[in-house]
């Protein structure tokens, strides 16, 4: 799990208080007052528990009010601040289906995302399962995974930056749970939006794709703390003090395809490649240790993030600092040395996690985790560089285990009037 992590806030393109759906009311009511009157016509279910009131209803929070646009550059869902709720889910294409199909389905998937993005119904046969909400943060985000370019006849149009990852020591994958035709990241900061636009993807995809599989993850609620701060994993640490941000120089060529001088298929500009990684926390081997041996593991103070070196979280890891015997204060195999991008030749990834519990097992074991997402313009130099590494010697790595994998092409947004993914299945 490298040590960089993702900015909290929100981007420029969330809009907070953004009307759910102008011109009528829809499943989620709009925002407003009725004259005279003063009743709030807004959508307080989100606060009050319910559609309407018989006196002033209140308005949505921020939170459900916040907006995420679909038509942008860079499809939503990979700059945007962690969410608490996500799902992901991998399709593979129905027998006899390929590109006909295949663009039928992503012309489907996006207009459905485009209007539950803006807090309106789905298309066809809503299930009203978040009539009372708003858009809370809501993308949908869409890729393309290796198998899918053979299945629509497109082999000549697939990148060589999605060939497989190679195999890793600590992997023990489950082919099931791994790959897919297609991919679709769901988030929100509420839950039954997020499901109900799980289950209206799920519906679009009728005959044309079936699901392969589906992993459900969250993270803590935004406002959750008194002020915003790197989210926490389920070993407690800060999971990703490193993260690249959106305002450094060389952010966009780290993360995103470029529009032009690219070696990837003009398809992909503006777009990136997702990783996607099911990781298991072995928690009860994790907890028995001392507060002090788990801030050795990884290389940082648990209480706050700072690294071992001092300082706070932000400040730069002395990694020649010694102690009174002469040992290092970060140990030469901390999780937070190896993975600093300079000491990977500048790789760098974004990362945008999701915690999950899937139960606990018949011996007492948590099945929980983290389900490890990171956005990068070039994998083979990103993630499996960092991979590679901690593959040889990162301490973190005996209480975790890989236990599902995929990588997907995801295109860069679609403009007004196109869907995701046009440019591939039309050009």
């Amino acid at each position: 799990m490298p040590d960089q992590s993702i900015s909290e806030a929100p981007d420029a393109e969330v809009v907070p208080g953004e009307p759910s759906a102008p011109g009528g009311l829809t499943r989620r009511t709009l925002l407003g007052t009725a004259g005279a009157t003063g009743l709030v016509l807004g959508a307080a279910g989100a606060a009050a528990g319910y559609a309407a009131a018989p006196t002033q209803a209140t308005p949505l929070s921020s939170i459900g009010a916040d907006r995420v646009m679909f038509h942008v550059k860079h499809q939503p869902g990979i700059t945007q601040g962690l969410q608490a709720r996500g799902h992901l889910v991998a399709f593979d294409l129905a027998a006899g289906a390929g590109r006909k199909e295949a663009a039928a389905l992503l012309r489907r998937w996006s207009e459905t995302a485009r209007r539950l993005m803006a807090g309106e119904a789905a298309p066809h046969d809503d299930t009203d399962v978040a009539r009372d909400a708003g858009p809370s943060s809501l993308t949908i985000t869409f890729g393309f995974g290796h198998s899918f370019f053979a299945r629509t006849g497109l082999e000549k149009q697939r990148p060589v930056a999605l060939d497989p990852l190679p195999d890793f020591s600590s992997d023990r994958l489950d082919k099931r749970r791994s790959d897919g035709d297609l991919w679709v990241q769901i988030g929100a900061n509420d839950a039954l939006v997020a499901f109900h636009a799980l289950r209206a993807i799920q519906k679009d995809a009728g005959s044309a794709a079936k699901v392969r599989w589906q992993m459900n993850g969250f993270n803590r609620t935004p406002g959750a703390t008194a002020h915003p701060m790197t989210a926490r994993n389920l070993m407690g640490q800060m999971d990703g003090t490193r993260n690249p941000k959106p305002t450094d120089a060389d952010f966009d060529q780290r993360i995103f395809v470029p529009a032009s001088g690219s070696n990837d298929p003009a398809w992909m500009a503006n777009g990136s490649y997702a990783v996607v990684r099911r990781i298991r926390m072995l928690l009860d081997d994790w907890e028995n240790l001392s507060v002090k041996a788990q801030e050795q593991v990884i290389g940082r103070r648990k209480s706050d993030g700072a690294p071992l070196s001092g300082g706070t979280e932000t400040t730069e890891m002395d990694l020649e600092k010694t102690d009174a015997d002469g040992d290092l204060v970060v140990p030469l195999n901390a999780h937070a040395r190896i993975t600093r991008p300079d000491q990977n030749g500048g790789a760098a990834m974004l990362r945008r996690p999701f915690s999950y519990h899937d139960g606990i097992d018949a011996d007492g074991v948590p099945d929980a985790g983290l389900l490890f997402i990171c956005w990068q313009a070039d994998p083979l130099r990103s993630f499996v560089t960092v991979q590679r590494k901690l593959d040889r010697g990162d301490a973190l790595s005996q209480y975790i285990r890989h236990e599902a994998s995929g990588l997907f092409a995801v295109p860069g947004g679609a403009a007004e009037g196109e869907y995701v993914g046009q440019r591939l299945l039309e050009g």
